[in-house]
């Protein structure tokens, strides 16, 4: 091995690697994947369409998940849990929403969810609900509500992911919040024409105040679609660098192994449902 690979071999050994966001069929051969790969700690998805005794489940059975695997994963509900995770060798698990649907109409699930170690909630996933809209509709902006669900998510420190979200919702969402929100996984919008791309203003936007942009690696998103390597992968990285700056972008890249099938345009086919 050259010193220049050596070089890189250390700085990732040593380097915090936190993956904006995974979705993927949650089990022990996908924690020893992440092991193996270095991975300090990851979003992993655990609610996009269910509500709210859904979404309780399937955190009931990710809960037995970490009991089974803690000599792999631990959970994350603040900054030292990824450093403890880094630590130990480990990597750590942040439970997040795709879908604001599990809140329902009350905004007390909100704090409850907290409680229960979300810690990140996309506020639209695709489509509209009740606190805005996703970016394949006519955006309408946030709600009233979604107004309150931005103050309640700020108050308990739940961060507000923007990822699916209409280009209207998210500038207001990012107005409202008095804490910065993200773009957990995209694409900008520059290098392929796609309605979950992001334009260069949506990305400067976000930047200027202070928000987290994760480039997604997703085939369809990207600017060869299927057909994309790693390379594409690269430039779609150093086009939000040179855009925005290094300091905002890494990367989230929306992994799903093992569970769901998605069409050309990037629709999920199924609910994506995390799996013992």
């Amino acid at each position: 091995m050259s010193d220049t690979n050596m070089t890189a071999a250390e700085l990732h050994r040593d380097a915090i690697i936190i993956d904006g966001l995974i979705i993927a069929k949650w089990d022990r051969a996908l924690f020893e994947d992440m092991a193996k790969g270095g991975l300090t700690a990851a979003n992993c998805t655990v609610s996009v369409w269910e509500g709210f005794q859904g979404t309780v489940d399937n955190i009931v059975e990710f809960n037995q998940l970490l009991q089974e695997n803690s000599d792999l994963i631990r959970p994350v509900r603040c900054t030292d849990d990824i450093l403890a995770a880094k630590r130990e060798g480990k990597t750590g698990i942040m439970l997040g929403f795709q879908n604001v649907h599990a809140f329902e109409d009350k905004l007390g699930y909100i704090e409850i969810f907290k409680k229960l170690g979300v810690g990140i909630a996309q506020m639209a996933y695709n489509t509209q609900n009740l606190v805005g809209t996703g970016c394949y509709e006519r955006d309408g902006g946030l709600s009233g509500y979604g107004r309150e669900v931005v103050a309640e998510m700020n108050r308990v420190g739940i961060m507000c992911d923007l990822s699916h979200v209409g280009p209207k919702t998210s500038e207001e969402v990012i107005l409202e919040s008095r804490k910065p929100v993200c773009y957990s996984h995209c694409l900008p919008l520059g290098l392929k024409e796609h309605p979950r791309n992001k334009s260069d203003e949506e990305l400067k936007f976000i930047a200027d105040h202070d928000g987290f942009i994760g480039v997604t690696m997703f085939a369809p998103f990207l600017k060869n679609g299927i057909n994309s390597t790693i390379e594409d992968y690269v430039e779609a990285i150093n086009y939000i660098v040179d855009l925005v700056g290094e300091d905002c972008v890494g990367i989230g890249t929306d992994f799903t192994q093992g569970t769901i099938k998605r069409s050309l345009n990037g629709s999920p086919t199924t609910k994506a449902m995390p799996a013992a």
